[in-house]
């Protein structure tokens, strides 16, 4: 043993040295003195498939470089609201001077006050429970709370195009959303095609269209009246503008306003074709003679009417005239509001009643009301539920009365779909 320790130990001490000690002087070092990270080291012990999977996700976690301090402060003095614009994405952001902002507030007897306004720094909105300066509204996200001088709290946040179009300044009846919806998929427009409307309004139906046929369509609306036509290109400009300010993607300019009377237009028919026909005028029969030539075989006119009497009208014409349109279906679109609310019940000797929470005492005398003031709308939409039920047993904590609301749409519309098809020969 006493030799066998003797053999190895000059031979590890002639390792030793002639390893540390090269010929030309400098230090050796072994390969696993090497300053290699935890993850190289697991790396170099796994499969070549594995090892690569491992240093891609050791790149993906690695912390991205970030702009020096200087950088930062610079781009945020130029642009303050670009980092929560960034943050929050493209339909989303802070308000800006130049947009448009929906306020709701809520009052007695389940009553919303809406509150539309453009904003601008010096402006302020206006409320029966106080005012709220628009600089305190710039700069903030939508959806958040702010409270007027009379303590009222304030729903802020950017409107739909629905809501646009209901408080938007008007001068003749618009066509309700609940309306265009079902227009639209009478005609079923897709992006990029050719549409004709036949009396402008106040310019609803024309930002639906110009929603629908996206930046590559077009639509073409006339309107004979010149205080009609001045309404709806002032709304329509006075949306996409606020657009361009709020959003990152622009709203397409594709929608032509013509002042002109539709039957006197057949020498500007020739030049176009149209996929689709929506007419929202008093006598349609004298425009289809116009329009048909230019719509396509198989494509749909719809027609906005107000009673029924104008549908008979309108069948007559194109039965005597012998118009190249088959009526496909007449529909009157109707909604119905219903309320659930929670409920509280009450305790009495000879019965026990259930009533929600809402004031109920005394109903408002005008359910729907509008006023209209300077640049801003307010729409008071009063919904009064009147929620006297018998009490049941119920698996919910807090019970609720769900009834359709004493207060419904009055408004109603009676809608034509006629589609052009080609005559057989005789």
């Amino acid at each position: 043993m006493r030799a066998w320790r003797a053999l190895r130990w000059p031979a590890a001490s002639y390792s030793s040295s002639s390893s540390s000690c090269p010929a030309d002087g400098k230090p050796r070092r072994r390969a696993w003195e090497s300053s290699l990270s935890p993850l190289e080291r697991v790396r170099r012990l796994l499969p070549p498939e594995e090892a690569a999977a491992v240093a891609r996700c050791a790149a993906a976690a690695a912390p991205q470089p970030q702009a020096p301090p200087e950088e930062k402060e610079e781009a945020a003095v130029a642009d303050p609201d670009r980092g929560l614009v960034e943050a929050a994405g493209p339909r989303s952001g802070a308000f800006r001077a130049g947009e448009l902002a929906l306020a709701e507030v809520r009052r007695k007897r389940n009553t919303t006050l809406k509150l539309l306004c453009r904003l601008a720094a010096e402006a302020v909105l206006s409320s029966p429970s106080g005012v709220l300066p628009h600089r305190d509204i710039i700069g903030q996200l939508p959806g958040q709370v702010l409270r007027t001088s009379g303590g009222a709290r304030l729903l802020v946040r950017r409107p739909s195009l629905e809501e646009y179009v209901l408080l938007m300044p008007r001068g003749p009846t618009i066509a309700y959303p609940k309306d265009i919806g079902a227009l639209l998929m009478m005609m079923d427009i897709h992006p990029g095609d050719t549409v004709l409307e036949t009396g402008s309004g106040s310019g609803a139906m024309s930002l639906f269209l110009s929603r629908a046929v996206g930046p590559k369509g077009r639509v073409l609306s006339y309107e004979v009246r010149d205080d009609h036509h001045a309404i709806a290109k002032k709304n329509y400009r006075r949306w996409r503008s606020a657009w361009e300010i709020g959003h990152r993607d622009e709203w397409p300019d594709n929608v032509e306003f013509i002042h002109r009377d539709i039957s006197t237009a057949a020498a500007d028919m020739k030049s176009v074709t149209l996929d689709a026909v929506v007419l929202d005028m008093l006598s349609p029969q004298s425009a289809l003679p116009v329009v048909h030539p230019s719509l396509k075989q198989g494509g749909v006119c719809a027609v906005y009417l107000a009673n029924i009497t104008q549908v008979i009208d309108l069948l007559d014409t194109i039965r005597s005239c012998k118009l190249p349109f088959l009526c496909e279906r007449i529909i009157e679109v109707t909604h119905r509001s219903w309320s659930v609310l929670p409920a509280k019940l009450k305790h009495s000797k000879s019965s026990q009643m259930v009533e929600t929470q809402e004031n109920i005492e005394e109903p408002p005398q005008n359910e729907y009301e509008e006023i209209h003031f300077q640049d801003q709308t307010v729409v008071k939409e009063s919904k009064c539920n009147e929620s006297l039920c018998g009490a049941a047993e119920t698996n919910r904590s807090v019970p609720y009365v769900a009834r359709p609301s004493h207060w419904q749409e009055a408004h109603s519309a009676f809608l034509t779909q006629l589609r052009k098809f080609r005559p057989q020969l005789s």
